[in-house]
């Protein structure tokens, strides 16, 4: 993994995106600082950290559309599947190489704390908690670019739909208010929900009879639910959704609160993406 990792971290200021991924980082989270902070005289620099959240949705894309797609286009995918490093190590070589570049880049935005600190009133704590905040955060952002990568052989492509996918996760939150949150509308969602997940069991299964008694199981949990608690069903989605909003757990961050269970949680939404990166590429390795 170290190998991958040392040699992808080097691909990436051997090629113009590296540059790229820093370039554009540095010159709007500049613009930001300077028309919010600056020019504003604030020194509220956790408000500065969330406000360039939006920047991600278009970096971090920049930043892993190469990952595994470049492999699978010149083909040198088959070399890495043959060589003595685990699948596993190879998605996190690159994931962890990608991360380097994102936490180099949000390092050198301290310069901006320090400037904050010479000559305003910097909340210190609020500052490092928005910090790890937004490190963690990117890495789950990262993690959803690494996967999309897997799944296509062109760049573009890729960070096309890690674009869109990104976008769709910031809109949660807006999304699940327009969603109608009454009983009935609850019920069809888990139905929804649960036709999704059958359709995903019978794709990395092909077994009709594990997809069929997945799909008895899980009506049997619905109208069970139904019968003895209606008001799970009540705000369903709108509770579904705000499970997996990884920004309002941010919030939590930019407070100066040092949430475990928010650290947690990114830790886990990215090793399931990567996860699923790994049988992605292992399906197609055996396929």
């Amino acid at each position: 993994m170290l190998a991958i990792f040392k040699r992808e971290l080097r691909a990436y200021f051997q090629t113009p995106i590296g540059y790229l991924f820093t370039g554009l980082f540095l010159l709007f989270t500049g613009f930001f600082f300077f028309f919010d902070n600056l020019l504003q005289a604030r020194s509220e620099f956790s408000g500065f950290l969330g406000s360039i959240l939006l920047i991600c949705l278009f970096a971090v894309p920049i930043l892993t559309m190469r990952l595994l797609s470049e492999e699978k286009r010149q083909k040198t995918d088959q070399l890495l599947l043959t060589s003595p490093v685990s699948i596993a190590g190879i998605v996190c070589g690159k994931f962890l190489a990608a991360l380097a570049v994102y936490c180099g880049a949000i390092l050198l935005t301290v310069a901006y704390a320090v400037v904050i600190a010479v000559y305003g009133d910097l909340q210190t704590w609020e500052t490092l908690c928005s910090y790890f905040g937004f490190i963690f955060l990117g890495a789950s952002y990262i993690s959803v670019g690494v996967f999309v990568s897997a799944v296509t052989e062109n760049q573009l492509t890729a960070a096309l739909v890690s674009f869109f996918s990104l976008m769709f996760i910031w809109l949660i939150d807006p999304i699940s208010q327009m969603i109608p949150s009454d009983t009935k509308s609850g019920i069809i969602s888990a139905a929804v929900l649960l036709a999704a997940f059958l359709v995903f069991v019978y794709f990395n299964t092909r077994n009709w009879i594990i997809t069929l008694a997945v799909a008895i199981a899980g009506g049997l949990a619905i109208g069970g639910l139904f019968w003895q608690r209606k008001d799970l069903f009540f705000g369903f989605v709108q509770k579904f959704l705000s499970w997996f909003s990884l920004n309002r757990r941010y919030q939590s961050f930019s407070m100066g609160l040092l949430k475990f269970d928010s650290l947690l949680y990114y830790a886990s939404f990215s090793g399931l993406f990567l996860f699923l990166t790994v049988r992605l590429i292992e399906k197609r390795r055996w396929s």
